[in-house]
């Protein structure tokens, strides 16, 4: 029988946490805002019971096992990071026979469970405060249009299900082939009696088969697809767009066939009071995801400040209060997934505007 593996004994002094991020390769750029963010968070924290370990992973699997074991050697007991799927499964069994939890940014919900939590913003909750979202305002049949790609499909089974549950239905599917530069074929499939298929009058009413459309994408892709559902459905009722985490970008509401589209995000108001501070401290504004380097570190922070012999314990992390962020309230299951409090927002010319607010406690969040 192998031996089992002893917890390493804490090295004196305030307690280590290590932070795993690509400083090289083809995401660096991101990795080092996440780390700059991280730091920031560490300096704006009360105290200084923390100290934070940081290590490229060069964004593979080798280099953030190789990062993991180091920083393990090195005494750290807890693990934020890494950002990709195939780093987290590297990480994840170093870690554990370690016995040092990880709190990493991927989106995989598989690679959650035992000694690894994920804090990165899972797709399907946007689709469930969306689609209780619509179900308020009384919309009872969906849609979805979306890449041929596991994202994809991801989003179109998260409607399903969560359709399904809410005594809604989804009416249509369509997936494109997101290598293709036409995606008019699959919106004229999905709305077939739409002016862009040359519909006359008397089919138009198979244009309003859904009164919601999830259109899971975003950059200049999005704004061309919405663009071609806008002209398709001329003749048809009006459907009201849905979107996705790839939504919440500046800007969107510089596409016209976007405005009045509403997407689940966290709450805006301390998301932009980061990024003001990571501009005024970095002199350049932080990408999307550096948000949750910032929060990762503070939650580290406050968990090493609150003391006791094991601070990153699992019990620890999974303090059913949670923890606020500059991404709003999160908190972790015993299976390793994040919950967020996310609110509403619709897209407008001038700037989001939120129309249902995140909740401020965890009760009725739905997922």
């Amino acid at each position: 029988m192998p031996p089992v593996a002893a917890t390493p004994v804490a090295p004196p002094g305030p307690p280590k946490a290590a932070l795993l991020v690509p400083l090289s390769g083809a995401n660096a750029e991101l990795g080092k805002a996440m780390l700059d963010a991280a730091q920031l968070a560490l300096f704006e924290s009360p105290g200084d019971r923390l100290t934070l370990v940081p290590r490229d992973t060069g964004g593979t699997a080798e280099g953030a096992a190789k990062a993991a074991r180091a920083v393990i050697a090195d005494g750290v007991r807890l693990i934020l990071g890494p950002l990709l799927a195939a780093e987290v499964e590297a990480v994840k069994p170093i870690a554990r026979d370690a016995h040092v939890n990880v709190i990493a940014f991927s989106t995989v919900t598989q690679l959650a469970g035992g000694n690894t939590f994920l804090m990165g913003f899972l797709p399907r909750q946007e689709v469930v405060r969306e689609v209780g979202q619509a179900r308020e305002r009384g919309l009872t049949r969906f849609a979805v249009l979306a890449p041929n790609s596991p994202y994809g499909h991801l989003m179109a089974d998260a409607l399903h299900d969560v359709a399904s549950t809410s005594g809604a239905v989804v009416a249509r599917v369509e997936f494109y082939d997101p290598r293709s530069g036409d995606t008019a074929p699959a919106v004229q499939r999905l709305i077939p009696g739409g002016a862009a298929a040359g519909a006359t009058e008397a089919a138009a009413p198979s244009a309003a088969s859904f009164d919601a459309l999830l259109l899971p994408e975003g950059g200049t892709r999005l704004k061309e697809v919405a663009r071609q559902v806008k002209e398709a459905e001329i003749d048809a009722k009006p459907v009201q767009l849905l979107g996705s985490g790839l939504w919440d970008m500046p800007g969107i509401g510089s596409e016209p066939a976007l405005v009045g589209g509403w997407f689940a995000a966290s709450p805006p108001e301390a998301r932009q009071t980061f990024a003001a501070r990571f501009q005024a401290t970095y002199g350049r504004e932080p990408p999307r995801l550096a948000s949750l380097g910032y929060d990762a570190a503070a939650l580290a922070a406050a968990l090493a400040q609150a003391g006791g012999a094991e601070p990153f314990s699992q019990q620890a992390i999974l303090n059913p209060n949670g923890f606020t962020g500059v991404d709003g309230l999160f908190r972790f299951t015993p299976g390793g997934l994040v919950q967020r409090g996310l609110a509403v927002l619709e897209v407008e010319p001038q700037g989001d505007v939120v129309i249902s607010p995140a909740p401020q406690t965890f009760q009725d969040l739905g997922y």
